[in-house]
């Protein structure tokens, strides 16, 4: 190419430590001019993360407390398309640089903010939002996880920046679906509260259904369910955790003492997969095996290989025939042998393993970028991309920029306009994704008017678990085909539905995309104008070893450190305690991908492949610590079951009401100065200081705290949790009326569901445009419940529809009931 997909688009970059820069640093990545903005003497987080999100941009200092400063930044903004800042609420207008004034310099200008929290919630928009404050507001750090429960262990603090990278996410995607609506809306400001942005990324984890079938719980729910209903402690130890584990999802010990961890139920190939890579084919051919969406009063067992979880009378033995198996061979040997055979599995590795792994190198998933203070380094690698991005992997440091030469350029001129449709209306999908991170690009893409139309299989290939549970939220807003792709009439209405689509989605491998007559060449054949949006879990803008290796979000955890840091130590590793926490994320990534394809084609008329990646989303949440480079300060950060923060001034204390956070990392001691029950404190340091304020914060109540020390750069909030934030935001889709932007946290009760059932998700509230309409995604229909009405609009007769319905080439229904009980 001889241009990026970006290369269009001026960036003028505010942002401070991590979600704007990561929006600048996303777009940068995919040829946008970023111009990133510092105070006079440069910038404030003085960090090598913050020179590694700085790559390829330009840097300028304004002093925009002055005339001048300010006279200069308007007159930037006047030949730029986007803005982003993550100011608390109020800065930028205070500074004169308010989405109005901007607005007046520019018309089309498209503004980015990114508030700790709303700017409509009086309560915390004026808090001093770090990134640990928003996540224990949100209630990332309280029941962090079924393990953490069960081991009677809460709060739980975890150093990993999810609210920024879920933030940055949706902040890149709204400005470029913006752009493109442009010549329909004009100009726009979009607000994206970080908080909000982390309980969307975290909805599986506050998911309620109404009289949830037992079927559906795993081991170590029932556990404790059990526990609860009992009266019993929970105080079981790590060890002890491993009676409760399914053997097709935990890690298992190597013969070179590596932990090998394994995700590989709820599809319905995977675990026979397993046991035939591991020479236990004699034992999977004792294992039952049935119809995963009878009803449980059907089954002829008490489980089914089909299903996930295993059953209590074979977990056992299946775990310990497993763990034999993995002691004979080195877990480098055992990855190449699950890989080969399509069985989803990884080695565990430290982020500083990860950094140097082969794959990871080859695929562009880690970067070596020649940085002018520490040398070459490696780095997180390209977020989104497009296939055919010749410049994707192009990577250079930040170098200084010319204010006259960059005002050199013709101010963007246009006459206002001021539409207030969704961004996306009239796009087409053709969904063909499952499980989380795949459906969640057509669920997103849905609340900004694209039309989705979620194409599964005949006879399905996931659990209902998988498919039907975490539906309910990952294909909202689409409506529902079932089809035989291995039958030539069903291959024929897809070939219908994709020459009349503007984008198509798939979660799957460079081989399995070809094998689904996906490949680009195909593709263009079909429709010229489509955008392909694929993401998987080991791909890269190159092709590595692993690159055609199955696996999930777990297995991106494993693979790059996030699993033996929260566990701490490679001894023992655990998921990272939240479903879908990078799932999540990466089909945000993927819509940052389509957001830049959408653009190319805007301008040349062509679609593409635009793409996204589990392990690339692994290091997102982990850019804080994803750079390595000789002399680099230990990998030291907070890790482990019984962290509780980052030393004494970043750190959860229980007060005599309840457990808080205290965040004071820059004001640190002068924080303590002004409290009389503190001010002795303030020469202390280390472990003593954290005990000392321990003791003294458990005399007081929350508030009382929160009163004395919340300042211009520190705060105190309440542990909050998932579920009492999704309570206490909770309005019926019955009623009508959901407002979607006054409040931080807002939930859904969709109590007029398909499923017979009610259902508690969270609103579709990250991000709120200022004049662009936000759709509330309809419910998620049962499987297969529009496949007439699709035949019909693309042509077929009544008689046609017939006869592919008798053929097996469509179908209906996976099961009598939406969730087989």
């Amino acid at each position: 190419m001889a241009t990026r997909p970006l290369s269009h688009l001026r960036v003028l970059d505010f942002g401070h430590y991590l979600a704007g820069p990561l929006v600048g640093l996303m777009l940068v990545d995919l040829g946008a001019e970023v111009i990133r903005i510092d105070p006079p003497g440069g910038p404030r987080w003085k960090d090598p993360a913050f020179d590694m999100l700085s790559r390829g941009k330009r840097s300028l200092e304004l002093d925009l407390k002055s005339d001048a400063g300010r006279a200069a930044a308007l007159d930037l903004a006047a030949r730029s398309d986007i803005v982003i800042e993550n100011f608390r609420p109020g800065v930028m207008e205070r500074l004169g640089l308010g989405p109005s004034a901007l607005r007046e310099a520019n018309p089309r200008i498209v503004t980015l903010s990114l508030p700790g929290f709303a700017s409509t919630d009086p309560e915390r928009a004026p808090l001093a939002a770090w990134e640990a404050v928003i996540a224990a507001a949100t209630g990332q750090f309280t029941d962090m996880g079924l393990n953490r429960q069960l081991m009677g262990i809460n709060p739980s603090f975890t150093p990993l920046g999810l609210a920024s990278a879920y933030g940055a996410a949706f902040g890149a995607m709204s400005v470029l679906f913006a752009l493109g609506a442009r010549d329909r809306n004009g100009g726009e400001h979009i607000e994206v509260p970080l908080a909000s942005a982390l309980f969307e990324g975290l909805v599986y984890n506050c998911q309620q259904i109404e009289n949830y079938p037992e079927r559906y719980k795993s081991p170590r729910e029932l556990e404790l369910d059990r526990r609860c209903a009992a009266g019993l402690p929970m105080n079981l130890s790590y060890a002890d955790l491993g009676d409760f584990l399914d053997p097709f999802y935990r890690t298992y010990i190597c013969a070179d003492g590596r932990g090998f961890y394994v995700v590989s139920c709820s599809i319905v190939t995977h675990p026979r997969r397993v046991l035939q890579v591991l020479g236990l084919g004699e034992l999977a051919a004792t294992l039952p095996d049935f119809d995963a969406y009878l009803d449980r009063t059907d089954w002829p067992d008490e489980w089914s290989l089909r299903n996930y979880p295993v059953g209590s009378r074979d977990r056992g033995r299946i775990a310990q025939a497993m763990q034999a198996a993995f002691l004979t061979r080195p877990s480098s040997e055992w990855e190449m042998l699950f890989g080969a055979a399509k069985a989803p599995a990884t080695a565990q590795r430290s982020t500083k393993e990860w950094l140097a792994d082969p794959h990871a190198l080859a695929s562009g998933l880690v970067l070596e970028v020649d940085d002018p203070r520490h040398g070459r380094m490696r780095q997180l690698g390209n977020l989104a991309w497009l296939l055919d991005d010749g410049g994707a992997l192009s990577k250079q440091s930040e170098s200084p920029a010319d204010l006259a030469d960059l005002l050199a350029a013709e101010p963007r001129s246009s006459a206002p306009v001021s539409g207030t449709g969704g961004w996306l209306e009239g796009l087409k999908v053709v969904d063909l994704t499952n499980v989380i991170a795949g459906p969640t690009i057509g669920s997103t893409l849905s609340r900004f008017g694209a039309e989705i139309v979620s194409v599964q299989p005949v006879t399905p290939s996931v659990d209902p678990w998988n498919a039907v549970v975490f539906g309910l939220h990952a294909h909202r807003g689409k409506e529902s085909i079932l089809l035989d792709l291995g039958r030539s009439e069903g291959r024929e209405v897809l070939a219908r539905l994709i020459a009349r689509a503007d984008v198509v989605t798939m979660n799957g491998t460079d081989a399995q995309r070809d094998a689904l007559g996906l490949a680009p060449e195909r593709l263009a054949v079909l429709n010229p104008r489509a955008i392909l949006v694929q993401l998987d879990a080991w791909g890269g803008p190159r092709r590595g070893p692993k690159s055609d290796h199955l696996g999930y979000d777990d297995l991106a955890q494993a693979a790059t450190g996030v699993m033996v840091r929260f566990g701490g130590g490679a001894d023992t590793p655990e998921e990272h305690a939240h479903f879908g926490t990078i799932d999540a994320l990466t089909g945000y990534a993927a819509c940052v991908a389509l957001g830049a394809a959408l653009e190319r084609r805007r301008i040349t008329g062509r679609g593409g492949v635009a793409r996204a990646a589990l392990a690339g989303c692994g290091a997102m949440i982990q850019a804080q610590f994803m750079y390595d480079y000789a002399g680099r300060a230990a990998f030291d950060e907070p890790s482990g079951r019984n962290v509780r923060g980052w030393g004494p001034f970043y750190h959860c204390y229980r007060a005599s009401d309840g457990w808080m956070f205290f965040a004071a990392p820059t004001e640190r001691e002068k924080a303590l100065a002004g409290v009389p029950e503190l001010a002795e404190l303030a020469d202390r340091s280390g472990v003593d200081l954290v005990e000392a304020l321990a003791l003294r914060f458990s005399t007081r109540p929350v508030a009382y705290w929160a009163q004395h020390l919340t300042g211009t750069a520190s705060s105190v909030v309440p542990l909050g949790s998932l579920s009492l934030n999704r309570e206490a935001g909770l309005q019926r889709e019955s009623q009508g009326g959901i407002d979607l932007t006054q409040a931080t946290y807002r939930a859904i009760r969709h109590d007029l569901h398909a499923m017979g059932r009610f259902v508690d998700l969270v609103a579709p509230n990250a991000v709120r445009p200022e004049r662009a309409a936000i759709t509330i995604p309809a419910a998620t229909p049962k499987p297969g419940a529009q496949t007439r009405a699709v035949l019909a609009r693309l042509g077929y007769s009544e008689a046609e529809i017939a006869d592919l319905l008798a053929a097996g080439a469509a179908g209906e229904s996976w099961s009598a009931r939406y969730l087989p009980e």
